[in-house]
């Protein structure tokens, strides 16, 4: 798993940095950042990684008083729910996952009810009322080694991302009930564009994250979280990417892997070069002082919401552990 300590600053941003570190010290606050988040909030966090290395972190933090969770609300519910006793913050309460919406807990409850005696596995990009009723969580980084770690005849329902739990199924030889959800940057990408690209740079290496949909991955070079394709690109030998996922990862790659040219995959919109998640965007680093300041916008999850959902998150982490992934 890839998780680094944000490093860099720009002169732009040196007083908005200044007085986020300030705040930081000053509240005993830790500020935690998605791979998609703005390049300079990956910068001034104190940690950087994907949804399962977020999890993990936000599980071992005893000294911090305060998390800031900047990413998308759900990722905010789950530091919270591993860490009832601590203060969770957002920067914008309104960054929400189309891909969480598109699982409404009691559709899911019903959906659930409908296929008795099914294990149920849940994409952690889900509310907490969803992880409630959901026996392991997984992540994209996880996800097709926990399923296959299961018995072969172990009937399982997966949801909410139809694409990763087809790529799962067609991975492992599983027949997984999917529930019939998606993200929409990850659907938003058009295979055209990308075949134009791969003409334009014929010795560029594809690189898909699991949640796009089927056409995209088979024409892949690699397939993976966003810790595995930033893994591959630290360590390939070729100099040029098209990556398939939302661009916020294209920081760390061109950070991590000077001399090697990174192109971001085009959406069906003609008028983009690149496929941004609106969601992660709301959140600035005006955003981040103020919230630090005052110490608000703070995620709330019910105590007995939180012990439920936070078991199937448990046997995430125990199983990871042991998988080794």
């Amino acid at each position: 798993m890839n998780v680094e300590k944000g490093c860099c600053q720009t002169a732009a941003n040196e007083n908005l940095v200044e007085e986020i570190n300030r705040l930081k010290k000053e509240k005993n606050a830790v500020v935690m950042a998605h791979y998609y988040q703005q390049g300079e909030i990956q910068d001034v966090a104190d940690y950087v990684g994907d949804s399962l290395a977020l999890a993990r972190i936000a599980s071992r933090l005893d000294d911090a008083r305060i998390i800031v969770l900047c990413g998308v609300h759900f990722m905010g519910e789950t530091a919270k729910i591993l860490c009832m006793d601590k203060k969770v913050l957002v920067p914008d309460l309104n960054a929400g996952c189309s891909l969480a919406d598109s699982c409404p807990a009691d559709d899911f409850k019903r959906f659930i009810e409908e296929h008795s005696g099914h294990t149920v596995i849940s994409y952690v990009n889900t509310t907490a009322e969803v992880k409630a009723l959901t026996d392991i969580v997984v992540t994209s980084g996880n996800a097709r080694q926990i399923v296959d770690s299961l018995p072969r005849d172990e009937k399982i329902i997966f949801g909410p991302d139809r694409n990763l739990g087809n790529y799962i199924n067609s991975e492992t030889g599983r027949e997984m009930l999917l529930w019939n959800g998606a993200c929409h940057v990850h659907e938003q990408f058009s295979i055209d564009k990308i075949v134009e690209l791969k003409k334009q740079y014929p010795h560029a290496k594809l690189l898909v994250h699991p949640e796009c949909p089927a056409p995209i991955r088979i024409i892949a070079d690699v397939i993976g979280s966003t810790a595995v394709l930033l893994k591959y690109a630290e360590e390939s030998d070729n100099k040029e990417f098209i990556v398939a996922t939302e661009s916020g990862i294209l920081h760390q790659m061109r950070n991590r892997c000077k001399g090697k040219t990174f192109i971001p995959a085009p959406p069906n919109d003609s008028t983009c070069a690149c496929n941004d998640c609106s969601f992660m965007k709301l959140n600035t680093m005006e955003k981040l002082r103020d919230c630090l300041r005052d110490e608000s916008p703070e995620i709330i999850v019910d105590e007995e919401l939180a012990t439920k959902a936070r078991r199937p998150i448990d046997r995430m982490l125990e199983m990871s552990s042991k998988l080794g992934v």
